[in-house]
């Protein structure tokens, strides 16, 4: 099993383009809405509390943060969506750095969709695994905030999670993992999932 024994904060960027990373080192991209808890996840499944900055006001990630992990690939920190604070050519501005950081990664091994495990994707969660098909990426959605419901209601809240993204994008089998930075849940299904991208792209 994946164990993060090494994480460091390598640069942040607006222009992928301009990320100059080793070469051939894999990405692992992270993605989800402002408030899904990017930082908190990266935190914990990197076992080290202040990797990533976790701010009391959402959406204040608004570069491309590279970390490298173990020496051997990247965690790729996505600018967070769907704030409503954020002014129309704030939102433009997001959509072409995705779309740059996109067609940048000639090395991204896969996805990871955050989305709060109470609620429906949205329209931006949806955009984002359509970018995900476009570009032939692997994805996973991490249904975050796993504490705030009942641990015998979770694996229904994670099925209507799949059976959203069946609907409206007609992807089966949407891999969705249950994770609680809190209640420390879902790191091992998550670095597994990882794992698994990275040993198929070698």
């Amino acid at each position: 099993m994946l164990e993060i024994k090494k994480a460091q904060f390598v640069t942040s960027v607006k222009d992928a383009a301009d990320f100059a990373g080793e070469a051939g080192k894999p990405e692992i991209a992270v993605s989800g809405k402002s408030n899904a808890g990017k930082s908190s996840l990266i935190n914990y499944i990197c076992n080290n509390s202040k990797l990533a900055y976790v701010s009391k006001q959402p959406g204040k990630t608004r570069l491309v943060n590279y970390f490298l992990l173990n020496e051997t690939f990247y965690l790729v920190d996505l600018p967070g969506y769907g704030f409503a604070k954020v002014s129309k050519s704030e939102k433009h501005s997001w959509a072409d750095m995705m779309e740059g950081y996109f067609a940048a990664a000639k090395n991204l091994a896969a996805l990871l969709v955050l989305m709060d495990i109470r609620r429906e994707p949205s329209t931006d969660d949806l955009d984002m695994i359509n970018w995900a098909n476009y570009y032939g990426i692997p994805f996973a959605v991490v249904a975050t905030k796993a504490d705030k419901i009942a641990k015998s209601k979770r694996i229904n809240y994670t099925r209507a999670i799949q059976r959203k993204i069946k609907e409206e994008l007609g992807i089966d089998q949407a891999n969705v993992i249950a994770a609680s930075s809190l209640e420390k849940r879902g790191k091992e299904a998550v670095l597994g999932y990882i794992q698994d991208r990275l040993e198929r792209i070698q």
